[in-house]
């Protein structure tokens, strides 16, 4: 039965025996048990406890000295059942340490580990445990830097495959080489719209056609009840599922927000970033095939060029698949910059393809009435809602509520469009009064968004700092500074409120 897909990041590969066994600084030599070259190892444990079942977790191995062994153990069923706990476990190999208790392992325990197909390997009086635990951690970082390596990689050419002027085909082509396999597109009718990379096995080609079913919107498997099958509406419905035939690994991936296209992947092996790989093939097929359906992507590129010829904001907006009122979303991950990929993964996640990734901040536009929501391994800050001619001042809303929710470590903040005490005065009168109050500051942009961004915090100078990205020493003298041209004291709540009531209006 297929099952579905736990989204994650590549986890840390486990280590093969063989390349512990290969290490000439540890001297390990194996001495019972099968010589699979497939066996593999998630970490050390080092135990001396008789019975180590309720201490193990899988995929251990386990380290002993013998300290536990008693003196008449190999006249009895002591071994046997020592090894048989170990493999019930799921341990993955037994280490034995030679001095001070043993000089030798004793041939019972590897009579026991050959009868139970467990690995016994002999650690050498020169090797400590705590250096057998680092060197599997050594290998496993190396691994797992190798496998990230192969995962930046792919996202990159898959980025560049979307770029290219038959970009489907490329990006699945890019995909099939990167993963060694097949990689295959269905439309809403399950039909193969395009394919690249190895022909699968017979066999394997419909059992991937009908897997992409189990992920396809109801609205595209009408058909299949109509043949007879369960209702679609009954079906559950999982964004990606993988199941196997034989030595294939099929894998598929719903696209897009019901529109029915499907990518599958057929592969003979399955290493830990391989999901990753191609759930961002998937995300850029979304994008593709949503263009390809809606014929938004024409349509984008006319709204572009009408303003770079001069039209007016409010010209262009209806071009861009949607209608009145617009929202301005600044986005900031919360680890590294942002890429290519992950800026269009974010406008999918918000239900919009205009998106502008500017150094270490996400831009995105997105219609007024999908409202957006907070998003795992993000900062956001909203706009209120605005027609096209006052976006600029909606992308100045989204900018300051970013750095508020930075400043306060709130996942989405927005911007409160509501009436207050400000509107009861005339504005060119509050404008008029905002420039005179502020014009000691005229000129010094950073003074004054420094002092309009401690206000809003309440003065506190590390919030200020890191919604600014400056030092906290740095938000101080620039806040000494603005008292000193101001010549006003900044502790005086009233003074407070009257530059905040500026700082809107200028």
């Amino acid at each position: 039965m297929p099952e579905t897909i736990t989204p994650a990041v590549p986890p840390t590969p486990p280590v093969p025996l063989t390349a512990l066994l290969a290490r000439e600084d540890l001297g390990l030599r194996q001495i019972a048990g099968p010589t699979d070259p497939d066996t593999v190892v998630h970490w050390a444990h080092t135990s001396e406890m008789a019975d180590p079942y309720p201490y193990l977790l899988g995929g251990e191995l386990l380290l002993t000295a013998g300290v536990h062994i008693p003196e008449a153990a190999g006249d009895g069923t002591y071994f046997d059942d020592y090894v048989s706990r170990i493999v019930a476990a799921g341990g993955a190999a037994l280490g034995f340490g030679l001095a001070p208790v043993h000089d030798t392992v004793p041939p019972a325990l590897v009579a026991a580990c050959d009868g139970h197909g467990l690995p016994l390997l002999e650690v050498p009086p020169q090797t400590t445990f705590s250096g057998v635990a680092r060197a599997v951690w050594q290998l496993m970082a190396q691994a797992r830097l190798a496998e990230l390596r192969r995962v930046t990689e792919a996202q990159q050419s898959l980025a560049a495959a979307a770029a290219r002027p038959d970009p489907v085909p490329a990006v699945l082509r890019q995909l099939a080489q990167r993963l060694g396999g097949r990689a295959v597109l269905y439309g809403p009718d399950g039909t193969e719209v395009a394919g690249a990379g190895r022909d699968a096995a017979r066999e394997v080609r419909p059992a991937l056609a009908e897997l992409a079913g189990v992920v396809r919107p109801p609205a595209a498997a009408g058909a299949d009840h109509a043949a007879g099958g369960a209702p679609a509406a009954s079906r559950p419905l999982p964004a990606s599922a993988t199941d196997t035939l034989g030595p294939a690994h099929l894998a598929v991936y719903a696209l897009g927000a019901g529109e029915g296209f499907v990518l599958g992947v057929a592969t003979t092996r399955r290493e830990p970033g391989d999901h990753t790989i191609a759930s961002v093939a998937a995300v850029l097929l979304s994008l593709l095939t949503g263009e390809h359906q809606s014929g938004a992507g024409a349509a984008r590129s006319s709204a572009l060029v009408r303003l770079l010829l001069g039209a007016a904001p409010e010209e262009a907006a209806p071009l861009l698949g949607g209608e009145g009122e617009w929202r301005v979303v600044h986005a900031r991950p919360d680890s590294q910059a942002p890429d290519a990929v992950a800026a269009s993964a974010l406008g999918a996640a918000l239900g919009s393809p205009l998106v502008d990734l500017a150094r270490d901040v996400v831009r995105v536009l997105v219609p007024a009435g999908r409202d957006p929501e907070p998003q795992p391994g993000w900062t956001l800050g909203v706009s209120a809602a605005a027609e096209p001619s006052a976006w600029p001042s909606a992308d100045t809303q989204a900018a300051r509520a970013l750095a508020r929710a930075r400043a306060t470590r709130t996942p989405l903040v927005r911007h409160a469009a509501r009436p207050a005490l400000e509107d009861l005065v005339p504005r060119e009168d509050a404008e008029s009064h905002a420039r005179t109050l502020l014009a000691p500051l005229a000129g010094q942009a950073a003074l004054a968004e420094t002092l309009r961004t401690w206000l809003s915090l309440h003065g506190s100078w590390d919030r200020t700092a890191v919604a600014l990205d400056v030092h906290r020493n740095t938000v101080r003298q620039r806040i000494a500074r603005c008292a000193a041209l101001l010549d006003t004291d900044l502790d005086d709540a009233d003074v407070r409120m009257e530059l905040w009531f500026a700082l809107r209006r200028g």
